[in-house]
């Protein structure tokens, strides 16, 4: 740090290297379905079982080089936060296992769908949960969501469960989580625990069937379902430090480049069929979006 450095220049350098990181979360959230689509051959419950175990050996390093142990202890022997971190870990694995399953299934467009419209749905969770009262364009954009779901569903003649499914686990974890007193690592940490024996029992059982992946094909495949912990972790620790350093308005526009990059993947690269009634779902989500995203910077510029 610069003695010299001026308050004002301290604080810009700071948001800047706080755009940067959260940038660089969200670009990898964006990007990964090309990370597991190279273990399609793989079937999604192996790869999240993988993703927990090697997530809670390389999270638990980041805990104990962090300093976290005491906190990970405290958290190990408070019983009400355990049992709050057990329907976390229920909602988020099974949030990872739907994703991970929509996008080598050909899903990847209504998984972008789910990510876009879990900012929305956080909103609905605040009023149903937390009694929280909507502004007007906050009650707009809902509406104007609910009415592209029904659109859709109507459209195509099935409703799109995945896209509802991934975003409201994903938002009903970040509402639990808010009563877990934990960070956000060491709470992850113990998330990827509580499943990690139950993973390794899995892992055993597929190895003794003679079905178990790991080892048993390529070099780049076994370097690839090792990584998952890394993979999981490294964005997460990105995303901390972003937000850390930035406002509240800026990590909510930013977080629509994840479903952003999704949606071009599946658009451009893998070639998901995006017919017309998808185009108009995705133009009102779209639309609901920006209505949300203006009156949330309106009303963060109006704070004190």
């Amino acid at each position: 740090m610069n003695p010299e450095e001026t308050p004002l220049a301290r604080a810009r350098r700071e948001t800047a290297a706080g755009v940067l990181y959260a940038g660089m979360a969200f670009f990898i959230w964006g990007i990964s379905p090309v990370y597991w689509k190279a273990m399609q051959q793989v079937p999604a419950l192996e790869i999240v079982t993988h993703r927990v175990v090697w997530s809670f050996i390389f999270l638990m390093g980041l805990t104990l080089a962090q300093h976290r142990w005491e906190e990970f202890q405290r958290v190990l022997k408070t019983p009400r936060t355990v049992l709050i971190l057990t329907l976390t870990t229920l909602l988020v694995s099974g949030n990872w296992l739907l994703y991970i399953w929509a996008v080598n299934g050909g899903y990847m467009l209504q998984a972008s769908l789910g990510y876009y419209i879990n900012p929305l749905v956080n909103v609905l969770l605040g009023m149903v949960f937390l009694k929280e009262r909507l502004r007007r364009p906050q009650a707009l954009a809902v509406l104007l969501a609910c009415a592209a779901v029904i659109f859709r569903t109507v459209s195509s003649g099935e409703l799109p469960w995945i896209a509802l499914t991934l975003g409201f686990s994903f938002g009903l974890y970040g509402l639990i989580r808010k009563v877990a007193p934990v960070s956000s690592l060491v709470g992850l940490t113990v998330e990827t625990l509580l499943l990690t024996a139950p993973g390794i029992a899995y892992l055993v059982y597929l190895e003794g069937q003679g079905a178990g992946a790991l080892f048993h094909g390529s070099r780049s495949l076994d370097a690839l379902l090792i990584g998952t912990g890394v993979f999981t972790a490294i964005p997460l620790l990105f995303f901390n430090l972003g937000a850390r350093r930035i406002n509240l308005s800026t990590v909510g526009l930013m977080q629509y480049i994840a479903p952003s990059g999704m949606f071009l993947l599946a658009v451009l690269v893998y070639g998901e069929p995006f017919t017309a009634a998808q185009v108009w779902t995705f133009a009102m989500i779209w639309t609901a979006l920006a209505i949300y995203s203006i009156d949330s910077v309106r009303t963060y510029r109006r704070m004190p």
